[in-house]
């Protein structure tokens, strides 16, 4: 089985993505989601994170806008945050590759916003960016609600830039023009790493 680590920066088109390897009959793995369900009333990130950012919990789960206000731009919040949250997430990750495993899947996508940032590139047979133009990624980004330019810009520069991203792919897949374009390249991607699995 080959696992293959999915990122790409905000607004170019990962989720979409993801949601194209799904449809090939892939196991995927959102790291996001996951996040999602630990942040979650009985989630095991509440009361570790809870106890770290005093006021964040609300009725048994995270608030994720009021934990935002504590990290956001604060490198030393958002390293203790982290600390807490990406050993929950491993192990998550470690159990969903296992059932891949079991199940005899021969691609597993682990979709992770930052797996170059987090060095989880190195644990992974290929890597896949999602990229699209800036211009494209920026509309797309600053559509979402509750998005400004300053959290937009906070977000960039704990990103790593798209160029070295993309340094740093085995396939870059193209979100700019159309999702049936996308659907194409997800296509051809399959089938290089197929002849590899």
């Amino acid at each position: 089985m080959i696992i293959v680590g999915l990122t790409g920066s905000i607004g170019m088109g990962k989720s979409t993505t993801a949601a194209l390897f799904k449809a090939a009959g892939d196991p995927v793995y959102d790291s996001d989601a996951a996040v999602h369900r630990l942040y979650a009333a009985g989630g095991a990130a509440v009361e570790p994170v809870g106890a770290a950012f005093p006021g964040v919990v609300v009725d048994g789960a995270v608030d994720r806008m009021r934990l935002r206000g504590h990290v956001l731009g604060k490198p030393e919040a958002m390293a203790r945050l982290e600390a807490i949250v990406h050993p929950l997430v491993r192990a998550d990750q470690e159990a969903f590759l296992a059932a891949a495993r079991e199940a005899r899947a021969r691609l597993a996508i682990l979709d992770v916003p930052l797996l170059f940032e987090t060095g989880r590139n190195r644990d992974v047979g290929a890597v896949v960016v999602v990229s699209a133009p800036a211009d494209v990624q920026r509309a797309r980004v600053l559509a979402r609600p509750d998005m400004t330019e300053e959290t937009f810009a906070a977000i960039l520069a704990k990103q790593l830039p798209d160029a070295e991203k993309r340094a740093g792919a085995h396939f870059v897949i193209d979100t700019g023009t159309s999702v049936e374009d996308a659907a194409r390249q997800v296509g051809a991607v399959r089938k290089a790493l197929m002849a590899l699995a």
